[in-house]
């Protein structure tokens, strides 16, 4: 029931090691995955109790031989039940269509309060979730539907001459549009892919360091970025990004979907030719004004590496700058957020 929220779910195993209750489950789409982790991580099942824990597992697939209280293969009605199962409830594998709660009710020990079923954003922080009966289909609450962001507070002079670092907000989605304001150069609208990639922007970006300011994201009441007329002007203050090369979540598979942490002081870099050094690397990065703390290579053939910087703003910075740095002969480094420090 809570994971349904977040898309079709296939199968689940669920098991006790190191004397914790713990699960396997399979979505039949890894965005379904990157969804749910990144809305249900650190959160409670219950009103102050079972506190969700969400990562990635190495599997790529479940198999599940018996359908019983244990595991459950939700495409397969045809299974064996397992000892004590009376009957398969196939209920389970749809989402379920109410709104803002996970479980309609709960009939377990007395004293703890029904699962998940707060008022709007109560149980789930920021992330008030609202499902219609499409599976998977998942929209923000407050505006629904509404993948324009409104950014303010901006270093006007960077806006102003370099507004396709805008692009880098990509780590958190894919940028379509931006436009910044004729009149205000510090403020800016950006239209993601969707709303969960708008919320999840705001999220990460809001009230982080850009060129000095402190930048401050929220949803725009404008529901998309309209392109200038032929002959309007715009003063190229209007930007289209919708076929960019550097969209990282075009594809649904991508493993970009697992690599996604809040703003860090530590990069992850790959995509690393074999003929860039440390040293090469390091000045790279200190000629776009970063203080390299650290570096460490992560694999024997060095594609890729893990650098830390002085501060979470000037990995925000060299993020921007070198993100598809080319190298040369076709080759571009990739980086992204790391969830670790050296």
């Amino acid at each position: 029931q809570i994971f349904s929220k977040f898309g079709l779910v296939l199968k689940i195993i669920i098991f006790h090691k190191n004397n914790q209750f713990q699960a396997l489950l399979q979505y039949a789409e890894p965005m379904n995955a990157y969804y749910a982790k990144m809305f249900l991580d650190g959160y409670s099942i219950y009103t102050g109790c079972c506190t969700l824990h969400v990562d990635y597992s190495r599997l790529t697939n479940l198999t599940v031989k018996y359908n019983s209280d244990k595991s459950r293969d939700f495409t397969r009605i045809d299974l064996p039940f397992g000892d004590g199962q009376r009957t398969l409830d196939t209920s389970l594998s749809t989402p379920f269509a109410t709104q803002n709660t996970v479980f309609t009710s709960y009939a377990g020990s007395p004293g703890f309060a029904p699962a998940l079923a707060f008022p709007q954003g109560a149980a789930l922080g920021p992330f008030g979730v609202t499902t219609s009966a499409a599976p998977g289909h998942m929209t923000i609450p407050g505006n629904p539907g509404n993948s324009v962001l409104l950014v303010s507070n901006l270093n006007s002079e960077c806006s102003e001459k370099n507004s396709f670092f805008w692009i880098s907000t990509g780590v958190y989605g894919d940028v379509h549009r931006v436009k910044i304001m004729f009149k205000k150069k510090g403020i800016a609208l950006v239209q993601m892919a969707d709303a969960t990639q708008a919320q999840l922007a705001i999220n990460y970006l809001n009230g982080q360091r850009l060129y000095g300011r402190v930048m401050h994201a929220t949803l725009s009441k404008y529901q998309a970025i309209q392109l200038p007329r032929e002959g309007q002007e715009d003063k190229g203050l209007t930007k289209d990004y919708s076929n960019s090369p550097l969209h990282r979540f075009k594809n649904p598979c991508s493993k970009n979907f697992q690599n996604i942490f809040p703003p860090s002081a530590t990069l992850h870099l790959s995509n690393i030719p074999p003929s860039v050094t440390v040293d090469d690397l390091k000045n790279l990065f200190t000629s776009k004004g970063s203080t390299v703390k650290g570096f460490k290579f992560l694999q024997k053939d060095c594609k890729m590496a893990l650098i830390q910087l002085g501060s979470v703003e000037e990995a925000v910075h060299a993020l921007i700058e070198l993100h598809n740095h080319d190298f040369g002969e076709n080759e571009h480094l990739r980086v992204s957020f790391s969830k670790c420090s050296i």
